[in-house]
């Protein structure tokens, strides 16, 4: 069973997550808070697989939660989903660069809530390939960048740094394997093994990563 908590200041948005999730026989909708403070609490009580996270809450943000969040050991196997209601919401970045698995807007289909809440939960990033490039691209064209390149990239082998390239570009283990010939279970262990060599929480930091070292080009 995947264990929810919701973060969002709307209480009818919080309705409706939890109608279209606790619907699942395979989600359980356990908590709910209005805001960042109380999300952090939440999630340190209830140990939820999942959290949605609202970005633009008052007083605790949602960028400030998740931060919180990422970095209470106690809390290593939470992973947060963060909601905005723009795709190149500016905060998103900071986001995912905090330990966020991932961003979903707000107007998705509940089809796709669902299947990003499952998919976050197995420890899959949940990053379109298209809002992901424009979003990379709009920070790292400015001209100050933050420095926050893991000096580990060297270590990576000439596959790994290749895999990294693919995954940044949004594509899943099995379409890496087909693009690379491999099989897909070669493909899962060099991301593993190059998400440990980098300190990546997930696939989300795989992304920054690759981005902000130049391994990736944002698409003109």
């Amino acid at each position: 069973m995947i264990r929810v908590l919701l973060a969002d200041d709307q209480p009818l948005v919080r309705a409706g997550f939890a109608m279209i999730l606790d619907a699942e026989d395979d989600i359980d909708v356990v908590g709910e808070a209005d805001d960042g403070a109380r999300a952090v609490e939440q999630a340190r009580r209830l140990k939820p697989d999942v959290v949605l996270m609202d970005i633009r809450m008052a007083g605790v943000d949602g960028l400030e939660a998740t931060r919180r969040i990422v970095g209470d050991e106690s809390l290593a196997a939470v992973r947060v989903l963060v909601l905005t209601t723009f795709e190149l919401d500016e905060y998103v970045f900071d986001a995912l660069r905090s330990g966020a698995s991932g961003f979903l807007v707000k107007h998705t289909q509940p089809a796709e809530l669902i299947r990003a809440v499952r998919e976050v939960a197995r420890g899959e990033a949940l990053l379109s390939p298209s809002v992901t490039r424009r979003l990379i691209a709009e920070f790292t064209a400015r001209p100050v960048r933050p420095k926050l390149v893991p000096p580990m990239m060297n270590a990576l082998t000439e596959r790994e740094r290749e895999i990294v390239a693919l995954v940044a570009q949004g594509l899943t283990n099995d379409e890496i394997a087909a693009e690379l010939v491999l099989s897909p279970a070669t493909a899962r262990t060099h991301v593993s093994r190059a998400m440990v060599k980098l300190g990546a929480r997930d696939r989300a930091q795989l992304v920054v990563f690759a981005y902000q070292s130049g391994l990736v080009r944002p698409a003109e």
